[in-house]
């Protein structure tokens, strides 16, 4: 018996040795990066501290300051970004992007999706309006703005041609020395430009559902809306949250097409709010100011983001 038992205890003792070793192995190869890992992901590391951490924390340091560009540079502390609760002009700057924000968004996922749906399928010409749909985006919305500014003058500009050819306008309309009309004008080319983007996200995420859900829905007697409603919004449900979510943070950081078109004018109607920390850094010369400001807009866009996340992302 005492045998048996001492045998049995040196069984038990190497298959705990045996176990100890495996563990070992395993933490080894699972838990412990090695140096191989380290070495290849130190790039990734170092571009990051380089090209964003240090920048932030420089602009840390350049918001406490005054921060001229041009003369002495003195430290304000909390000064720049006390003063932004009573900067009058940087709210009236902050609700129109917000109006902008509104009017653009809706339109671009809907024009989006209708595109989408539209050449979503493998049909005789589909990759062509592909390709003519996304086109606007691939240009840009800088040389766009450029040849609506050509586009949009009061006696030779298509545009007015075309409305007064339509009976619509008397054909001599001012479009970007008028707020509303400015921002309508300029809301209708964002639309235009961006929903290509949409589309090419929409029509990915399309292609990807199985055909079959489709077939049996026909089967069920399900029309296309309804198809439409119960199968493809549904599982598109990340894919419309993430087309909304680049939306919303390309519109709030709008500038290029404001500052061409009408450099912010008449006066301050059509001032958005990067726009205005551009005219503060660059114009007057307050950089100190002006980094606060973004500062603050850069908190701002993340936590939009961040509440978009949370209330667009899919349900469990």
């Amino acid at each position: 018996m005492s045998t048996a038992v001492r045998g049995a205890r040196r069984l038990d003792s190497g298959s705990r040795r045996a176990a100890s070793a495996g563990r070992r192995v395993g933490q080894g190869s699972l838990t412990h990066p090695s140096r191989t890992g380290l070495l290849l992901v130190s790039p990734a590391v170092l571009f990051v501290g380089v090209f964003v951490l240090v920048p932030l924390v420089f602009a840390l340091v350049i918001s406490l300051t005054n921060w001229p560009l041009i003369g002495t540079v003195k430290f304000s502390g909390l000064k720049n970004y006390t003063a932004i609760v009573s900067d009058a002009a940087f709210a009236k700057s902050v609700l129109y992007t917000l109006l902008y924000t509104v009017i653009v968004t809706g339109p671009i996922l809907v024009l989006g999706y209708a595109l989408a749906v539209l050449v979503r399928r493998k049909r005789r010409g589909s990759t062509v309006l592909r390709t003519v749909f996304f086109l606007p985006f691939v240009v840009g919305l800088s040389t766009l703005s450029f040849v609506t500014v050509l586009e949009a003058q009061p006696d030779s500009g298509v545009i007015n041609i075309v409305l007064r050819e339509l009976g619509i306008t008397g054909g001599t309309t001012a479009w970007l020395v008028d707020g509303p009309l400015a921002t309508g004008l300029i809301c209708v080319l964002v639309v235009w430009a961006v929903s290509g983007l949409t589309m090419m996200l929409l029509m990915a995420g399309m292609q990807a559902i199985p055909r079959e859900y489709y077939e049996s829905a026909e089967l069920d007697g399900a029309g296309w809306w309804k198809q439409e409603r119960e199968i493809t919004i549904p599982i598109l449900r990340r894919t419309i949250a993430m087309a909304v979510i680049i939306s919303v943070i390309g519109s709030l950081l709008a500038f290029s097409q404001f500052y061409i078109l009408t450099r912010g004018g008449p006066g301050t109607d059509t001032t958005t709010v990067v726009q205005y920390i551009y005219n503060r850094a660059f114009v007057q010369l307050q950089l100190g100011a002006a980094t606060a400001l973004s500062i603050v807009l850069v908190i701002v866009v993340g936590l939009v983001t961040a509440a978009q996340f949370r209330l667009l992302r899919e349900k469990d």
